[in-house]
This record gives structure tokens, C-alpha cells and sequence, in this order.
């Protein structure tokens, strides 16, 4: 008896002080994806699709609204500078762009004979001028004779003061024609200038009228690849509506969407890369467009140097935007279990093999294969990567034989 409550007060010792109190589960060992941490290189990247778009594209829109007339081109084609490409028809606008033409044209007509009046009044004043200047000279001599005449008393008095008064009206007929003109020119020249402003403002009008008919015929603003075109005769395009685009063929360039949360660590030059055809591509980040949209922003991406021989516009290949150069870490393979610890703990396989338990970890950067870790795992140590989600959170995995 006294034996057997000794055995009974050291189970409950044990119970109380001694026993395992780790919650524990029984699992099947071969359906675990069980990893060895490592010491290696780490790079944080983070994936993306890229799409191909042209390096450089010209849009084409109609500036001018109308029906259709002539299609000469198809979607695809290789187009020069200047080929045309559909011709649009606008009646109405081509009655009233003729209508302002004509008045136009009246208007400058009408400046350009007062031009020409006041270049004729300029020579009309220079001629009074040349005669005044004629008769006066002729008055000067007639008054010197007739002085001479007087003075030796040939002539009378009468006839030596007629031609004095004579002399003296001319001369200052000839002085108030003088300043007339010099006030005529000041005048002329206000005018001429404003005349000659009118004119060229009239003749850029007439331009753009002009011009506006020939928007109607819709020609190529540079030499490439016609896109996204769609035109059939009789269709009414809209002004403003878009017609197509030109895609220059002088390289490519690509568009992806980040998720926001790496707003603030993307920057211009940043770069990434992406394979091809058993090759390693090479791009920078040219710019960001910082409007977020269903919680991406988007950026545009030039290659380093060359690109892929063989790539097409609107093709989608697989990105890798790079955040860190490639350094000493310890890493752990990219599994399940982040989903339901978010990476504070994880699974450690005891060296026996045996079993797994719970341990607080630290995790932080990442890329598609590899978390870093930054504490609470060794090089070595082998851990359960796949999903936790039926352990309940448990303290220790047994392993069944």
C-alpha cells in the first residue's frame, strides 16, 4: 500500500511539473513540404507582366468632323510621312470656310488700295514739292533782276513789289508743303504698319481656313506602323474622335502595374529585367505615372541597350523589378505557411526527425522563390514550408511511422 501511494504522489509530481504540455497533432510526414535554411545570395525583386508597347507613338485623331469619303489604307500597313491615309467629306464646312475666304479676301483688297493711296498721296506731296521748289527758284531770280532794275530805276516800284510778294508766297507755300509732308509720312507710316499687321493676320486666317479643308484629307504625321485603325466609307467620324496611331518602328518599350504598396520605393533608372528566348534583358524605369487605380500604379520601362529580335507590340512577358542588389542572407524557401503566420513563426524539424515544433521567427524581404530571414532560424535547420492551415496553430507536429 505504501508502495503504491508513492507511485500515485510521483505521477502527480509528473502531471503537475514534468509532463509535455505542448498542444500536439499527428500528421503524415510525406505530405509536408519540409525545406533546409540556407546562407546565400539574396535580391529583392517583386514580379510583374510587362507589356509591349512601340517606344514612340503618334496618335491620329480627327480635327475635323465628317462622313467618310475614301479609304486608302489598312490597319498593319507601313506607311512614309504624308501618305494618305482616308478623306473625310463636310459639306457645311466647306461652304462656310469658303464664305469667310471670300471676305477675307475682300478685306485685304480693300487695305491693300489704301496702301496704295497713301503711297500715291506721299509721291502726290513730293511732286507739289518739285514744283513749288521750280517756281520758287524762278521767283528768286525774277526778284533779284527786278531789284537790280529797280535800284537803277528801269522799273517801278509797283512792278519790283509784285514780284517780291510773289517770291516771299512761294517760299512759304514751299515751307507749309514741307511740314505737310513730314506730318503725311509720320501718318503714312502709322497706317502702312497697321495695314501691313492686318494683312498678315488676314493671311493667317486664310491659312487655317485653309488648312481646316485639308484635315479633311488625313494623311500619315510620320513613318511607321498604322495601328488600331478602323475606318468604312460612309461612317461618320467625330472631331476629337480617334483614328489610329503610328507606331514609329525605332525600339519598344514596356508598361507594367505595381502594386501600391511600392509607391514609395520605386524612382526613375530603377531597373529590372526579364528573360527571353534562353536570354537575360535589361531595362530602367523611364517613368511613373503616381495615379493609383484598383491599387496599382503604373510605369513605362526603356531597355538598357538592345531588345528582343523577335518581340511584337502587346505581347506580355513576365518582369522582375529589382529593389536590392544581391547580397549575403539567410534565406528560407517561399511556401504556404506565410499565409497563416505571416511569417512570425514556423515549423523547425527537430534533428531527429521525429517531429516539428512552433518557433518565432522573423521575416523580411522577399522575392518569388525566397523569404530573408532576419531571426530565429540557422543555416541547416530544416523547416515545413507548405500550408498551416489545418494545424490549428498547434505547439508540435508528430510525425506517424
Amino acid at each position: 500500500m505504501i508502495g503504491s501511494i508513492l507511485v500515485f504522489l510521483m505521477f502527480l509530481v509528473y502531471l503537475l511539473f514534468f509532463r509535455d504540455k505542448q498542444s500536439r497533432l499527428y500528421v503524415n510526414k510525406d505530405q509536408l513540404s519540409i525545406a533546409t535554411v540556407m546562407e546565400d545570395k539574396f535580391q529583392e525583386f517583386i514580379p510583374a507582366d510587362g507589356i509591349v508597347f512601340p517606344k514612340n507613338t503618334v496618335y491620329i485623331d480627327a480635327v475635323t468632323g465628317g462622313i467618310v469619303e475614301a479609304v486608302y489604307v489598312e490597319d498593319g500597313d507601313i506607311l512614309k510621312k504624308g501618305d494618305p491615309i482616308l478623306k473625310l467629306m463636310n459639306a457645311n464646312m466647306e461652304l462656310s470656310t469658303m464664305e469667310q475666304e471670300t471676305r477675307m479676301l475682300d478685306a485685304i483688297n480693300n487695305l491693300q488700295n489704301t496702301k496704295i493711296q497713301l503711297e500715291q498721296s506721299k509721291f502726290t506731296r513730293e511732286k507739289e514739292i518739285a514744283n513749288l521748289t521750280y517756281q520758287l527758284q524762278q521767283a528768286e531770280n525774277d526778284y533779284n533782276r527786278k531789284k537790280q532794275l529797280f535800284e537803277n530805276q528801269v522799273i517801278s516800284l509797283l512792278d519790283w513789289e509784285d514780284s517780291e510778294r510773289n517770291y516771299i508766297g512761294l517760299k512759304r507755300q514751299l515751307e507749309l508743303s514741307e511740314e505737310l509732308q513730314k506730318l503725311d509720312s509720320v501718318f503714312a507710316y502709322s497706317q502702312i504698319r497697321q495695314i501691313n499687321r492686318s494683312i498678315l493676320r488676314m493671311g493667317d486666317n486664310l491659312k487655317l481656313l485653309r488648312r481646316t479643308i485639308e484635315n479633311l484629307n488625313i494623311k500619315a504625321p510620320a513613318a511607321g506602323k498604322l495601328s488600331s485603325f478602323s475606318a468604312e466609307i460612309g461612317e461618320i467620324k467625330q472631331v476629337g474622335e480617334h483614328l489610329g496611331q503610328i507606331d514609329m518602328l525605332a525600339g519598344f518599350k514596356l508598361k507594367t502595374r505595381i502594386d501600391e504598396r511600392y509607391i514609395s520605393r520605386v524612382f526613375v533608372g530603377q531597373e529590372a529585367e526579364f528573360d527571353f528566348n534562353k536570354k537575360t534583358y535589361r531595362l530602367k524605369i523611364s517613368k511613373i505615372y503616381t495615379d493609383v487605380v484598383s491599387g496599382t500604379f503604373e510605369v513605362d520601362l526603356l531597355f538598357n541597350n538592345e531588345y528582343p529580335k523577335h518581340i511584337k507590340r502587346g505581347q506580355t512577358v513576365q518582369l522582375r523589378v529589382i529593389f536590392s542588389s544581391a547580397s549575403d542572407a539567410i534565406i528560407v524557401k517561399r511556401g504556404g505557411f506565410f499565409q497563416e503566420t505571416g511569417g512570425n513563426w514556423i515549423y523547425v524539424v527537430d534533428p531527429s526527425g521525429s517531429y516539428a515544433e512552433k518557433r518565432e521567427i522573423s521575416i523580411g524581404r522577399q522575392n518569388t522563390r525566397y523569404y530573408e530571414v532576419k531571426g530565429g532560424l540557422d543555416p541547416g535547420e530544416k523547416v515545413i514550408v507548405s500550408s498551416y492551415k489545418s494545424f490549428g496553430s498547434k505547439d508540435k507536429l508528430i510525425f506517424r511511422n
